[in-house]
């Protein structure tokens, strides 16, 4: 009888250590900060973007590097079209901007920490 879902021993292992490495926990916090920026008026947003700037050198050439260009984006698209969005909102276009770039932040933590969680890159 054969077993539908064979999964190799050193693939188990390998996930078991891609779990544990460092880069990798450290990209799960900035992604919390990036969500909590939502809560605390963006100052969470800014500490996980310093600590991508800061981290930046460890992590490349490795798997989670893709991680922190995506959050580092994220973050300056998004402070960007928050700017337009609270600059323009005496014009009513400034609350649809606002409400846009919160839909497309969430889009983009929530599809970054998935792939993150699957290994793979947020592309």
């Amino acid at each position: 009888m054969a077993d539908s879902e064979f999964i190799p021993a050193d693939a188990k292992a390998n996930e078991l250590s891609r779990r544990s490495d460092p880069a990798r926990n450290l990209a799960v916090v900035v992604y919390i900060l990036q969500g909590l920026s939502f809560f605390l008026g963006g100052i969470t947003g800014l500490v996980g973007v310093i600590i991508n700037y800061v981290k930046q050198d460890d992590v490349r050439g490795t798997w989670v590097e893709s991680h922190f260009r995506w959050q580092i984006r994220t973050f300056w698209i998004g402070l960007l079209w928050t700017v337009i969005g609270v600059v323009t909102t005496f014009l009513i276009i400034g609350w649809f901007i606002l409400l846009g770039i919160a839909i497309w932040l969430i889009y983009r933590i929530v599809k970054g920490a998935l792939a993150l969680n699957d290994g793979k890159a947020p592309i």
